[in-house]
């Protein structure tokens, strides 16, 4: 009988290609997964991956094993998930693949209340601009904004469904050189400027009675957007330039008067995120507790 974490290590391996990867996406070691796999190995005698130093790819049997064992452990997840269901709370782990904006923004007025009301449940967070497969991942679901949703997937609202595009400075930054009054002048200003991690740096639009205006301006700091942003609001509150952020992240600055808006009747507004998941498998017990707590008015 081969022993059910072996499996379940085997295909986190395979999905993520490697043992660091799968146990970052599974939660164990590194060093547990490889053990299993080699265990699972010594019991069906043939290799499952061909190892090196740089990579860890399926074998043919490997791949033959993945194909036809993915589906059956869903099976079995999905069968044990119903018992789950009759439990008088569901219990369990929930993992979501969210952008470091969402964590930020959005989960902070909804973890709390939701993991009061299931204590049986464990929530785990995975903060990642990177446009991944929250599946392969070994996430349940994931926060993103509309455009970036995958295709076939179920997608549900999730905190504020209107949010701004906002740009601020600070006052001794102001206080030298000027107010901006149209978004054109921006292009004469230093500008503090966020980078994706595709490597795209898309430029600041702005909206005002139907006139749409883009700008694309330039500073002496450019952030990896999502794990630099704090940098970037560090240093447009010392001076180094104007910065452009979710109005909802410079809200507290606003208020305390470390940054000032600018160009304010020009913010663009966008629609809210979107919780989204799966639509071809039975929906785990804690996610489908997550769903209805979001969906009950408490986000």
């Amino acid at each position: 009988m081969m022993d059910l974490s072996d499996l379940n290590a085997f295909v986190a391996v395979a999905r993520a290609g490697g043992f660091r990867d799968g146990a970052r996406a599974s939660g164990g070691s590194a060093s547990g997964l490889s053990e299993a796999v080699r265990r699972l190995e010594t019991q069906l005698g043939v290799r499952l991956f061909n190892r090196t130093t740089r990579s860890v790819v399926p074998t043919e049997a490997g791949l033959s094993l993945l194909e036809r064992l993915g589906p059956a452990l869903s099976e079995v997840e999905a069968a044990l998930d119903v018992v789950n269901g009759f439990r008088d709370r569901p219990a369990g782990s929930l993992r979501l693949n969210v952008p470091v904006s969402a964590a930020r923004l959005i989960l902070p007025d909804i973890v709390p209340g939701f993991l009061a009301a299931y204590p049986g449940i464990r929530l785990e967070v995975i903060a990642d601009e990177n446009f991944v497969d929250v599946l392969a991942a070994g996430c349940d679901a994931g926060i993103r904004y509309d455009e970036r949703l995958e295709q076939d997937m179920i997608a549900v609202p999730i905190g504020p469904r209107v949010q701004h595009f906002a740009t601020a400075a600070s006052p001794a930054y102001l206080a030298r050189h000027g107010r901006p009054q149209h978004p054109s002048d921006l292009l004469g200003h230093s500008c503090v400027r966020g980078r994706f991690a595709s490597g795209a740096m898309l430029p600041w639009e702005f909206e005002r009675d139907g006139e749409v205006v883009r700008v694309d301006p330039t500073g002496p700091l450019i952030v990896r957007i999502g794990g630099a942003t704090d940098l970037a609001v560090d240093a447009a509150i010392a001076g180094t330039g104007i910065i452009g952020l979710f109005e909802g992240w410079l809200r507290p600055y606003f208020d305390s008067g470390a940054l000032e808006p600018i160009l304010e009747p020009w913010w663009p507004s966008f629609p809210g995120p979107f919780l989204y998941y799966p639509g071809r498998r039975l929906v785990p017990a804690p996610l489908r507790a997550f769903i209805d707590y979001i969906k009950g008015g408490k986000a």
